[in-house]
């Protein structure tokens, strides 16, 4: 029975806590006030290329975005937002 408590407590820590990030990347970005604008970020994609950005949301303190990118094909991206470095890209 107390194996069973203890195995229970460790399970719970281990979950991620609710609204923490669930995507693939993380950023040290420090509080919002300071990032970047979802317009700056747009303006930024297109300049290097992207098609087209169809949806963006913070996730894991950086900003993840989807859209078609410089090769047309969709992807799923997270980039630093203040500095936006580019972080990751999955695509599909």
């Amino acid at each position: 029975m107390r194996l069973a408590i203890i195995a229970l407590g460790l399970f719970v820590l281990a979950m991620p806590a609710s609204g923490s990030a669930t995507g693939l990347a993380t950023c040290e970005s420090g509080p919002q006030s300071g990032w970047q604008s979802q317009e700056a970020v747009t303006k930024h994609l297109m300049k290097a290329g992207w098609k087209e950005v169809r949806r963006m949301k913070p996730d894991g303190g950086c900003w993840e975005v989807y859209g078609l990118n410089e090769n047309n094909r969709l992807a799923e991206s997270y980039f630093h937002p203040v500095t936006l470095e580019h972080i990751m890209t999955t695509q599909r």
